[in-house]
């Protein structure tokens, strides 16, 4: 890149930044362009309508550090500090999985089970940042949603969200899945737990290294968590309530077995949009 005295277009910079990121990401002119929005606070459709606009120096320079940190496989939602989620712009740290579209099909079925006039119980289970428990929040205000997490520091990325976007229907609980929810039940439980096991080679490299482990990675084999998940969750369910859980892609026929040998009726996979079963649901009866 050129050194940071010198002046260089929009145009410029995210050529020269998408070939550089090229050799790292799948989409190098998407990450180029995100990063130069958040250090200019200009929009991309603001880049594409005028491409020739001059680069102030300062932010031409930050631009040139956020490539770099982003060409050694940092995520760019990290370096900005953000992600969009359901149409929701979360805070998101290292100490938080970076929440991903597929993980908006939990919401979508958790929300075909929650009736807008009624007032549901609803827990989320290792909340993370927050996502689904502020999504489902934001679209049904009678509801009531218990989000746990175990790490303190997700916590705080979750309360801040919660804040920022003035929900108060959701509480925050810290412990292990149904720990703090010992004696309680709910209508809907949703969970993303940690689904891949220890030594899976699908895993990316630059995900392994730079996302915390214990939201990614649930044992050796990778059922861990959800196996903990469907066995305790019929307690912690009123009859009726139903049990929506994230799980890998090849996993989709291992935990609908798992749900029948639990009682759940009404078990089915929905796919996500690259047509991969992601999600499950089960009712108890």
């Amino acid at each position: 890149m050129p050194p940071p005295n010198s002046s260089q277009s929009v145009s410029d910079a995210l050529h020269t930044a998408t070939m550089l990121l090229s050799r790292v990401s799948a989409s190098p002119r998407l990450d180029a362009e995100l990063l130069l929005e958040y250090v200019t606070g200009l929009s991309r459709t603001n880049f594409r309508a005028m491409p020739e606009r001059e680069l102030p120096a300062n932010a031409g320079w930050s631009f040139q550090q956020l490539v770099k940190r982003r060409s050694k496989g940092e995520p760019v939602a990290y370096i900005r500090q953000q992600q969009e989620f359901w149409s929701l712009l979360l805070e998101v740290s290292p100490a938080v999985l970076i929440p991903r579209p597929e993980t908006e099909l939990v919401v979508e079925r958790a929300l075909a089970h929650i009736d807008k006039s009624q007032g549901a119980r609803v827990a989320d289970l290792g909340t993370g940042s927050g996502a689904i428990a502020v999504a489902i929040a934001s679209e049904r205000r009678s509801a009531t949603i218990a989000a746990v997490d175990a790490s303190k520091d997700a916590l705080e990325i979750a309360s801040r969200n919660i804040g920022r976007l003035q929900l108060t229907n959701v509480s925050l609980l810290h412990g292990s899945w149904f720990a703090p929810l010992a004696g309680q039940r709910f209508d809907l439980i949703a969970a993303n737990p940690p689904y891949i096991g220890q030594d899976d080679p699908d895993l990316a490299p630059d995900v392994r290294r730079h996302e915390p482990t214990m939201a990614l990675i649930s044992g050796v084999t990778g059922f861990e968590a959800l196996d903990l998940i469907v066995r305790e969750a019929p307690a912690h369910l009123d009859p009726g309530g139903w049990l929506v859980l994230e799980h890998g892609w090849k996993q989709a026929e291992a935990v609908r077995e798992r749900l029948v040998s639990q009682g759940f009726v009404h078990v089915r996979s929905h796919a996500d949009l690259a047509g991969h079963p992601r999600v499950t649901e089960g009712q108890r009866p």
